[in-house]
């Protein structure tokens, strides 16, 4: 049965017109909807002949002299022309994603398991992986900022045969290309090698260090700064500090938790502070002693002050991660309504009640009278 591909323009939803940046936008929306980790189990076979299907097509058309062949020849002629080999063979995976905080690996992986394609020359040229360590800092930590030291696993290149794996020759069968290649007529098929596995070369003796992988594994002691006001479920980049690679080393992303505090509440660069007061205290007002992340500060408790009124304490926060400027402590007033009275402090809240009216609890009185407008 003959399988018809669709049009690599009507794949990506873009016009035959369209500039490398129109298409590079174009595959990274498909490519973050459809990539199948980021979908329910049950959709992730689908989501695999998707983002196959997608990646193909921009393999071919972010690539002039691809996208011209196809453009003149169509899907027919063009499959004659270009094995899955060829169509990824230098296509740019990588710079398409790195504002996400990932490198291209986590794309390029994937295809290399979908397509077979991958495993070669590009593969062992390319950057390492990005690493991601989770860390969590208490509260204080978080607010203050502090320099941590993490214990990080990675793999590195191997230093006694530079990632090589050890002594290396030509392949006999492809004769270095990586491709074994057959033609018929004006068609040429192309397959990856099998006895490479499209590196162009095989070790002739392994490195006894790293046993012919290239890397080695090791673990590293690396200090992470962490700014003053950072908040929880921020992350950090170290640059360099991923898994290494012949193209250099990949990146380290501190992914940051910070732990419940006790007393405060954390909204952006400012701190909220639920502060209960006795209902004697909220009346006649006074002076009210408040903690902050540095101490303590007196504050003035108007007379008559109701349960959720919020004070400001200017520059009493966290430092603002982009500025560096405090925020401000927000003393939110929750005024407590006694409980477990004795007789004597029954006896006399009754007596006080007698003398309230609608100048003491003007809100209260406004209430009533509005449910007697309703009622009548």
């Amino acid at each position: 049965m003959t399988v018809t591909k669709r049009d690599y323009y009507e794949i990506l939803g873009v016009s035959k017109g369209a500039s490398v940046e129109e298409i590079k936008r174009a595959y990274r929306t498909l490519a973050l909807k459809h990539h199948p980790d980021r979908v329910p189990h049950e959709q992730k076979k689908e989501a695999e002949e998707r983002f196959k299907e997608i990646s193909e097509a921009y393999a071919v058309l972010s690539d002039a002299e691809k996208r011209s062949a196809y453009d003149q020849y169509g899907h027919a002629g063009f499959d004659r022309r270009y094995s899955t080999e060829d169509i990824f063979r230098g296509a740019d995976f990588s710079s398409i994603f790195e504002d996400l905080g990932f490198g291209g690996s986590i794309f390029e992986d994937l295809l290399g398991g979908l397509f077979g394609v991958g495993g070669g020359p590009r593969q062992r040229s390319r950057r390492g992986a990005d690493l991601a360590y989770e860390l969590e800092l208490s509260f204080e930590d978080a607010a203050r900022g502090v320099t941590k030291t993490i214990t990080v696993g990675r793999r590195e290149v191997c230093a006694d045969c530079r990632g090589e794996g050890g002594t290396r020759a030509a392949c006999t069968s492809c004769r270095g290309t990586g491709q074994l290649r057959q033609s018929s007529g004006f068609m040429v098929i192309a397959r990856t090698c099998p006895k490479c596995r499209g590196a162009g070369s095989a070790i002739t003796k392994a490195c006894p260090r790293c046993r012919g992988e290239g890397r080695v594994a090791v673990e590293r002691k690396i200090q992470v700064k962490v700014p003053p006001g950072i908040e929880d479920g921020m992350r950090l980049r170290v640059g360099g500090e991923g898994e290494g690679g012949a193209r250099g080393r990949g990146d380290l992303y501190v992914l940051i938790g910070v732990k419940p505090h006790p007393l405060f509440q954390r909204d952006g660069a400012n701190l909220i502070l639920d502060y209960p007061m006795d209902i004697a205290q909220a009346a006649l007002g006074g002076d009210a002693e408040v903690p902050t992340m540095n101490g303590r500060v007196s504050m003035k408790i108007p007379a008559g002050t109701q349960s959720g009124t919020v004070f400001r304490v200017r520059g009493r926060g966290l430092p603002d991660l982009h500025h560096g400027r405090p925020g401000d402590l927000l003393v939110r007033v929750l005024v407590e309504t006694p409980a477990n009275l004795t007789d004597r402090q029954r006896q006399l809240l009754e007596e006080l009640g007698k003398t309230f009216g609608e100048r003491t609890h003007p809100s209260r009185q406004s209430f009533l009278s509005k449910i007697k407008e309703l009622l009548r």
